[in-house]
């Protein structure tokens, strides 16, 4: 298992569009990926569970990747993130 824990850099948080794009760059990978935020741990390749986590601006998340593929999952999850979703 591998994770990272980053700072949510875009304006709006996670919202309907950055959500999709963390979908599909997660669905890419056969490994487990979960967003956590505080007490909520969410499957990353789940529309509903990330909108249901409710991340915001600002807000700081634990990217959690577990599988074959786990390395380069964290670095595509991580590196959009870091990109601000291309906001």
């Amino acid at each position: 298992m591998r994770e990272q824990t980053l700072r949510i850099e875009n304006k709006i948080g996670l919202h309907a569009r950055p959500a999709a794009l963390l979908v599909k760059t997660a669905a890419a990978f056969k490994s487990d990926i979960a967003l956590v935020k505080g007490e909520k741990n969410v499957n990353a390749k789940s529309m509903l569970a990330i909108m249901s986590a409710g991340v915001k601006a600002g807000d700081t998340v634990t990217v959690r990747t577990n599988g074959e593929d786990e390395e380069q999952a964290l670095a595509a999850v991580t590196t959009l993130i870091k990109a601000g979703f291309n906001e």
